[in-house]
């Protein structure tokens, strides 16, 4: 191809020294060459878009498309993928957003002695929460599976306490409607947790959309409200939790 180009730049030179009309053929030779150049990298490049594209594998595929707009934006080949882009990218962006909110998940397997093992998975507030004055800090969703305790979902603070031996919470996924779920707090100083007695329910409500938010007593006064972005939650990983 590029000995295409040199040819017809060498046409083009010496027809300017001799006939207008063969110059004016010259440099349409020229500009065909150049476009047919410019097409075939854009093609190579539409292969991969398309093979992303298949494998859906949407962020390659936004990166290789973003490629055809900008660098060959005036190639067949960038027309043909143009039309569909829109969606490539919204597809691009909510597969970045679940890759963020996967990895604001902890899991962990501790052995309890021969018993079996703990496995539990955890997930830290999207906003920190001040819940005695002290100012903001993280809220802890926990659920676990204990091999004597059985299976519990609680919230844990770093600071303040709860005010509930037995109280109600409201959790709502994403823009939803409110859910009334019932709540303890264990005679216990060794860990500020309150329990959350449905947890199957929870569990499901967590699954459901992108987040949760958990409106709980304090005993401070009032209540506070911590969210939880529990979308990108592996079900996998706490096998038998109602998957």
């Amino acid at each position: 191809m590029k000995k295409l180009i040199l040819i017809a730049a060498c046409t083009l030179a010496l027809a300017a020294c001799t006939d207008p009309e063969k110059e004016r053929q010259a440099q349409e030779a020229a500009a065909a060459a150049a476009k047919a150049a410019k097409e075939e990298k854009a093609e190579g490049v539409a292969k991969q878009y398309d093979m992303a594209v298949a494998a859906q594998d949407w962020e390659k595929a936004r990166i290789h498309g973003g490629s055809l707009l900008d660098i060959y934006k005036d190639t067949d080949v960038a027309a043909r993928i143009e039309p569909g882009f829109a969606e490539v990218k919204a597809k691009a962006e909510a597969a970045r957003d679940l890759r963020r909110m996967q990895g604001l998940w902890q899991y962990n397997t501790v052995p309890v002695g021969t018993k079996g093992s703990q496995i539990s998975a955890s997930i830290y507030s999207k906003e920190r929460v001040d819940v005695d004055g002290s100012g903001p800090k993280p809220v802890q969703l926990v659920f676990r599976d204990h091999p004597e305790w059985k299976r519990h979902a609680y919230l844990v603070l770093q600071a303040g306490d709860f005010r509930c031996p037995q109280c109600t919470v409201k959790v709502t996924v994403d823009d939803g409607k409110p859910v009334n779920m019932a709540a303890w707090r264990p005679k216990t100083d060794e860990a500020i947790a309150m329990f959350i007695t449905d947890q199957k329910a929870l569990w499901k409500l967590a699954r459901k959309g992108k987040s949760i938010s958990i409106e709980f007593p304090v005993k401070a006064g009032g209540t506070r409200t911590a969210v939880f972005e529990t979308g990108g939650v592996d079900a996998s990983r706490m096998p038998g939790w109602w998957n």
